[in-house]
């Protein structure tokens, strides 16, 4: 992810959009074949899904690890303090392939909240040497998977797959990139738990392609990085229907129709930009929000997600971030926004109605 044409934005957190258009345009029209298997499946599963959403109705209970937060290795050890200040009880790391050299330093990350009893979902992010390289991937796996599964039994396989600037051109070359770890997995790893498809934003579409396939995989729970208006509120709607609820529901749908995935469900990523935060915010300025609507839309879509029923797990993306975090580290500063002490409100208020 370091070399071109996909490089990594140190402020958001996030690669670049590829500039390189040649490069782009050759890897599309190579993986063109499945963009059709696409369109077929969604002809029948769409509206189906639709169709049947309010007739499926999930009766699962929840635990405090409903409340879960990003965190990154390269935040600093003021995290551990944070999220022991929140409350939190499930953390997800990313693992970026790219930096298997760090391999010790992620380990001993990991192992720090792991002691502390706080449950840790590492996130293997992709990078196209390794989609490309199926020897090179086959190794890493099984390196990653020794060191950490002493204390990590839950992996979120890839991010944002539908994104070309992640480096997948395809869900096909996701499927099959995830049937090599899932391999590895059953051979010599039985008792981890692999989550995918972990796909970004409304587009179930491409939800759909991971779900309903003839490739021999499956996901022990279903990921989504369900952004839902980057302009506003949780109630708004795309497709005149699908505010926050209704996203969830028809999520929750294609789980139970698809023979791929239980009915587990994790929003493994979700915020709003901040205004006047660039560089680090993710999007343009004009998606930003003020930390006080950031803040009340926060509560709003954790409530939605709860009141469900439907969601096990939303993890917060992330604690400490400038551009979309609960806490702002500019000028080597730790700042809580005003959404970091209402996150921990309603942890605190789930817990004494629990008691």
């Amino acid at each position: 992810m370091k070399n071109n044409p996909f490089i990594w934005d140190e402020y958001s957190d996030q690669p670049f959009p590829i500039k390189d258009k040649i490069y782009k345009k050759k890897m599309r029209k190579k993986n063109m074949y499945d963009f059709v298997s696409v369109i077929l499946t969604n002809i029948i599963i769409f509206p189906l899904s639709i169709i049947l959403m309010p007739f499926f109705n999930s009766k699962q209970r929840l635990n405090s690890k409903f409340y879960s937060m990003g965190i990154d290795l390269h935040k600093g050890d003021v995290q551990k303090e944070l999220i022991n200040e929140l409350g939190v009880k499930s953390v997800l790391i990313r693992f970026p392939l790219w930096e298997m050299d760090k391999l010790e330093e992620y380990e001993k990350f990991i192992k720090s909240y792991s002691d502390d009893g706080i449950e840790v979902l590492v996130n293997i992010l992709q990078d196209r040497q390794n989609i490309e390289d199926k020897k090179l991937l086959k190794s890493n796996i099984n390196i990653i998977f020794r060191t950490f599964s002493p204390y990590v039994k839950e992996y979120q396989i890839g991010n944002a797959i539908n994104r070309t600037k992640w480096g997948f051109f395809s869900m096909a070359e996701y499927m099959i990139w995830y049937k090599i770890i899932q391999e590895i997995r059953d051979k010599y790893y039985k008792d981890l738990k692999l989550i995918g498809s972990s796909v970004i934003d409304f587009e179930y579409h491409y939800t759909i392609r991971t779900l309903f396939n003839f490739i021999d995989i499956k996901y022990d729970k279903l990921s989504s990085l369900l952004y839902v208006d980057r302009r506003g509120s949780p109630q708004n709607k795309q497709m005149l229907i699908f505010d926050t609820k209704n996203k969830i529901s028809m999520l929750y749908s294609l789980a139970v129709l698809s023979p791929k995935v239980s009915n587990a469900i994790y929003i493994t990523e979700v915020n709003w930009p901040l205004s006047n935060t660039a560089p680090y915010a993710p999007t343009s300025e004009v998606e930003c929000v003020s930390e006080d609507e950031y803040s009340l839309y926060m509560i709003d879509y954790m409530n939605i997600a709860k009141q469900s029923n439907k969601i096990q797990r939303v993890y917060w993306h992330q604690l400490i971030a400038p551009g979309y975090g609960l806490v702002d580290n500019r000028n080597n500063e730790i700042r809580k926004t005003k959404a970091f002490y209402e996150y921990k409100k309603l942890i605190e208020e789930y817990n004494d109605n629990r008691i």
